[in-house]
């Protein structure tokens, strides 16, 4: 499930790469500028972004941003607690998030 998001993802900025060349060189510098090391670790970013994705209901960013926690070195357990903070910031539909969040851990992290 995760990996079909992240094939999804991939498939798209594929095409507008192609199709919308400025604006998606724009949008991918600016996401390679702040997700790079900066005061926080690339670590920290990530669980931000986890919580955050949870937030706005987003299971690409949920499935892009699990990823690259694990890259960066997030545990499976710390991911979840990230979504957990989101969660808490989101109420009830933050919590159903929750749902794609631990299936996407589950998958990605037995990689």
């Amino acid at each position: 499930m995760a990996e079909e998001h992240l094939k999804e993802i991939n498939e798209f900025f594929g095409r507008m790469s192609k199709e919308f060349p400025e604006q998606a060189k724009a949008l991918m510098t600016f996401v390679r500028k702040i997700e790079e090391k900066g005061y926080l670790d690339t670590k920290t970013k990530e669980l931000i972004s986890v919580a955050l994705a949870v937030v706005k209901h987003c299971k690409w960013c949920i499935a892009f941003h699990v990823k690259n926690a694990l890259e960066a070195g997030a545990k499976p357990e710390e991911i979840i607690e990230a979504g957990w903070v989101g969660a808490l910031m989101d109420g009830g539909p933050g919590a159903m998030y929750m749902i794609p969040l631990v299936k996407f851990v589950d998958e990605l992290s037995k990689k």
